[in-house]
């Protein structure tokens, strides 16, 4: 079992940055792919990006891609996505997932574990 805790959400302006942090619970960490998805109002939960347990296989969202870095730290049992040059269609609950079975995987259906999110407001 796998307890996932976002943080680091908030309201920031168009162009800004902000860091959301998801802690992880278990000693299993390490060996789990960590994933990032959002869900807008109205709109499906959507892929943003993933890592794989050693950090060396990583993916993004065309969306994302060049904005927004994932990393993670096996120590700390914590998955980071840097999120820079925020634009407001980035406004959504941002929400991390880990999944047991290797393998980079974009459809949330593959994740076991989801954290409660976090909401990220990008204003215009």
């Amino acid at each position: 079992q796998v307890q996932l805790v976002e943080s680091g959400g908030g309201l920031v302006q168009a162009g800004g940055s902000l860091r959301v942090s998801c802690a992880a619970s278990g000693r299993t960490f390490s060996s789990y792919v960590m994933g990032w998805f959002r869900q807008a109002p109205g709109k499906e939960r959507e892929f943003v990006s993933v890592i794989s347990w050693s950090g060396d296989s990583i993916y993004y969202a065309d969306s994302v891609k060049g904005r927004f870095t994932i990393s993670r730290d096996n120590a700390k049992n914590t998955v980071y996505l840097q999120m820079n040059s925020l634009k407001p269609e980035d406004t959504a609950v941002y929400y991390c997932a880990a999944r047991s079975s290797p393998g980079a995987a974009m459809r949330a259906g593959l994740y076991d574990y989801w954290g409660q999110g976090t909401q990220v407001t990008v204003s215009s």
